[in-house]
């Protein structure tokens, strides 16, 4: 007797069948799809007669604009005794102005669809919004009020004074930033990089009304911002714009604009260790100074991505992969103007804290004996670009890139050539540049922070010249006392 399949069952058997006779095995990953190229038009740049530059980067066909006014002073100005003021007066600029609340601008910035952000880092201190382009001059003009106008309430100080206290109290507490602000104090010695961009408790503690209002007086002025414009814009309407909301902007009174500051990093001093009694865990810093960013940049940005940058990178592959030490290791890069910095950055039981310390330093000095091999340097240069690409797709993520360069100091024409550049990098140029600034440990830095009662002995083994100071010693200052 024969048995007719009903026609839907025979059909879906017959593309079933077909599927599993093309399909791959599960171990076997799909063959790459071929890269897609990324078409950025170069960003144009034009200058107000107050001496504001204008940066324009279009995207053509994306109704959103994103509008940054981005002033080229920061952290680095701080004065000696007063760490953080930047960040605060950043903070401050969206919390009042001369004509409107906190409450009233947040309200404004929500009613056209977006919301005012501030901050400050190194070089650099910005305020930024994203809006739908039919609400850009009102977005624009909101900007320019906060930039221009800003109140610095002395409520609105204490309650940002103490929301900062309180967050540094938290992370006081944690191995990862003890060890942290210890690397970049010894690292960067006396300058104005070896601060916590943020600020310590005793330096929160004595920032005025009068301290903001006179760092703002001298760095927020038209010949020391960029106004950078990322959307659906053209260069005259870009121009207009910024005509329009910043073109009677003048410096306040007649003073210069103060001379730049640059931060230098200094001899690498002896490793240190802060005990914190009854940590669960102990976190593990090794720094390393680059030099200021330049012609080696994209260098720089692959040979970090080498080392620590993202799962497949060396060091989660060796400690974490390998060894099971850590739930992650990684490292950053921080190419300032004045002199940047690698940070490599573990987190481990403190037991390990040597032999994490240890096999940190042969990533260091392999990457600058040998060079890497090309598949490996073209899957890392891969996940760059990848990023790279999916970055820029918005608004925001374009006028970041454009800010990054123009921070550090580099024509924002580049912005065009930055996967080339990427590309460009041959493994005897990522073998070069870990020589010259992260294959000498005496030049290398290392804190860990943890219980050293249970990793003391056994580090000082592997890095002679090992201080142990407490916690205690981080103090109000943020560990000004550790330099020597």
């Amino acid at each position: 007797m024969s048995v007719t399949l009903p026609r839907a069952l025979t059909a879906t058997a017959l593309i079933v069948a077909g599927l599993g006779a093309a399909a791959q095995g599960f171990d076997t990953p799909p063959a790459a799809g071929a890269p897609r190229p990324l078409s950025i038009a170069p960003p144009t740049e034009q200058r107000l007669a107050n001496g504001l530059r204008v940066v324009l980067a279009e995207r053509r066909g994306v109704q959103l604009v994103t509008a940054q006014l981005l002033v080229l002073s920061g952290a680095e100005a701080d004065p000696g005794a007063r760490a953080g003021l930047a960040s605060m007066t950043a903070n401050l600029l969206t919390k009042g102005t001369r004509r409107h609340s906190a409450t009233q601008l947040a309200q404004a910035a929500e009613s056209l669809g977006g919301a005012l952000d501030s901050s400050a880092g190194w070089h650099q201190s910005e305020v930024g919004i994203t809006v739908a382009l039919p609400q850009a001059d009102a977005a624009l003009a909101l900007v320019a009020e906060v930039v221009t106008e800003p109140a610095f309430a002395q409520a609105e100080l204490d309650r940002s004074r103490t929301q900062a206290l309180d967050g540094l109290k938290v992370s006081y507490s944690q191995p990862g930033t003890l060890a942290g602000l210890a690397a970049q104090r010894l690292l960067y010695g006396d300058s104005p990089y070896a601060h916590p961009a943020s600020g310590t408790p005793a330096s929160l503690a004595t920032l005025t009304r009068a301290d903001l209002v006179a760092l703002h007086a001298a760095r927020f002025r038209p010949d020391n911002a960029v106004l950078v414009l990322a959307g659906d814009l053209d260069a005259a309407t870009a121009l207009q714009l910024a005509t329009r909301h910043f073109g009677t902007w003048k410096p306040a009174g007649n003073a210069r604009l103060p001379a730049a500051v640059e931060g230098r990093s200094v001899k690498a001093a002896s490793p240190i260790a802060i005990d914190m009694p009854g940590s669960g865990q102990a976190a593990v810093v090794v720094m390393a100074a680059l030099p200021a960013a330049g012609a080696d940049r994209a260098t720089a940005i692959v040979t970090n991505a080498v080392l620590g940058g993202g799962f497949s990178s060396r060091l989660n592959q060796e400690i974490r992969i390998r060894r099971g030490l850590s739930y992650g290791a990684g490292s950053g890069i921080d190419l300032r103007p004045g002199g940047g910095a690698l940070r490599a950055t573990v987190q481990t039981k403190n037991e390990s804290a040597a032999e994490v310390v240890t096999l940190v330093q042969a990533e260091f000095d392999r990457l600058a004996a040998s060079p890497v091999p090309e598949a490996e340097l073209g899957a890392r240069q891969a996940n760059l670009v990848g990023g790279f690409s999916r970055s820029v797709e918005t608004t925001a993520g374009l006028a970041a890139a454009v800010q990054s360069l123009i921070v550090a100091g580099l024509p924002v024409t580049s912005l065009g050539t930055r996967i080339d550049a990427l590309l460009a990098v041959m493994p005897a140029d990522v073998q070069r540049y870990a020589a010259a600034h992260l294959g000498q440990a005496g030049r290398r830095v290392v804190a860990v922070a943890g219980e050293s009662a249970r990793f003391g002995e056994t580090l000082k083994a592997a890095v002679p010249g090992l201080r142990v100071v407490p916690a205690s010693e981080m103090g109000a200052d943020g560990g000004a006392g550790l330099i020597p």
